[in-house]
């Protein structure tokens, strides 16, 4: 039998999807509940099982490049449903989905009901295509699918209540903002300093966005007028340093030295959690911050540790570098934070550091304990600082009360 004609079996594996979600605490409200439990998530997945398509962390892709990398994916419903609850769609409201699948739209046509409308937009016509077939086959003739570079949104359905994107967005275009209703809201995944993270902002009076809430996330990147390509310095073979920031001064021979020298060791005394809530306050606190990524083969070789293998601040300095590890100690409640550092001002690059960690840990040891707010380019920028990051159209300012 085809996974698509295994009804029950579905209807048995949408259901025990939906209980892991709340029992998780992603899913909190009875209208997120009933709409994951009403769209039938394998008819937008085809080819995958229906064990695949009901696994709360699972992205199927949907499109990939000439060059093996994911162009289009369905969302993993863990996140969708973050991200949802974070938009508090109600019934009536008009949404607009930048980046389009299906899946994501029924859900949000579920919410919004008959008295609502939704539009989905995507850059890629065969997404597109798939999308409007896929939500007809699954019954939501009434959502509008649009094809058109998302860069200046669609104003022929504005004005939205909500605007939810999906695709990795490294700035959030004019558009977006302008065809927001005045009391609305943007999901965002918005790239900062080399990281993503799920933003929901509200626009204020002055058309400035301020964060309601924030999750780490990972996106299929966007594509069109508003792409954006980080810049990538080799270190050494295997070894990369990660860019947001074109004025960060780098010296790729210098570090490869550094590399190359015993490290040190230096430990804060202050717990280790919470990494990815550490890692936003270090890259938005220290302007000489990037991200460092290594294969495994530099890690088997013991150039660097396992932290790198899946990227890690590291603050830079002319001749050295220095990032973050962890270490088990039962007197902070199971793990606690240090530094790793290279080169010939090692000791002063890991003495900055460790004075990151104990603030961290002393002052914003909490989930969502930044303000993220984003100022278009027609608001007047705020002055330059460690937490003020540039952007095409605005700048993105993270503070930590």
């Amino acid at each position: 039998m085809a996974a698509d004609d295994d009804v029950e079996g579905a209807a048995a594996l949408r259901a025990a999807m939906v209980c892991e979600l709340r029992d998780q605490g992603v899913i909190r409200s009875e209208a997120v509940v009933a709409a994951f439990t009403a769209v039938p998530r394998h008819l937008f997945t085809p080819g995958e099982s229906l064990e695949v398509a009901y696994g709360v962390d699972n992205v199927p892709v949907v499109k990939r490049g000439d060059n093996g990398l994911a162009l289009s994916s369905v969302s993993a419903p863990h996140l969708q449903a973050l991200m949802l609850e974070a938009a508090e769609i109600t019934a009536g409201m008009r949404v607009c989905e930048i980046g389009s699948g299906g899946y994501n739209a029924a859900l949000v046509a579920e919410l919004v009901g008959d008295g609502g409308h939704v539009t989905t937009v995507d850059i890629d016509p065969d997404i597109v295509g798939r999308a409007r077939a896929f939500l007809d086959e699954a019954g939501y003739h009434r959502v509008n699918v649009v094809l058109a570079d998302a860069e200046g949104g669609v104003p022929d359905a504005a004005p939205f209540d909500r605007i939810i994107v999906t695709a990795g967005s490294w700035d959030i275009p004019p558009a977006w903002i302008d065809q927001l209703a005045d009391d609305g809201r943007i999901v965002v995944p918005l790239r900062l300093r080399g990281t993503t993270r799920w933003i929901a902002f509200d626009r204020d009076r002055s058309g400035s966005l301020t964060s309601r809430d924030y999750g780490l996330c990972s996106f299929v990147p966007f594509q069109g007028i508003g792409s954006h390509s980080e810049r990538n310095v080799t270190v050494d073979d295997g070894v990369v340093l990660r860019l947001d920031d074109e004025n960060l001064k780098v010296d790729p021979e210098a570090l490869r030295r550094a590399l190359h020298l015993p490290r040190i060791e230096r430990w804060s005394g202050a717990t280790f959690d919470m990494p990815d809530e550490q890692m936003l306050f270090l890259l938005t606190n220290e302007p000489d911050m990037a991200l460092l990524h290594a294969e495994q083969k530099i890690v088997d070789r013991r150039l660097l540790a396992r932290p790198v293998l899946t990227g890690v601040p590291a603050l830079i300095g002319g001749d050295g570098f220095a990032y973050r590890a962890a270490r088990t100690n039962g007197a902070t409640g199971g793990y606690e934070s240090g530094v790793y550092a290279h080169g010939p001002s090692a000791e002063d690059l890991a003495a900055r550091y460790v004075e990151l960690l104990c603030q961290w840990a002393a002052n914003h040891h909490r989930r969502g304990a930044a303000s993220i707010r984003y100022v278009p380019r027609s608001v007047a920028p705020p002055p330059p600082a460690s937490g003020v990051i540039p952007k095409r159209h605005g700048t993105v300012v993270v503070t930590w009360p």
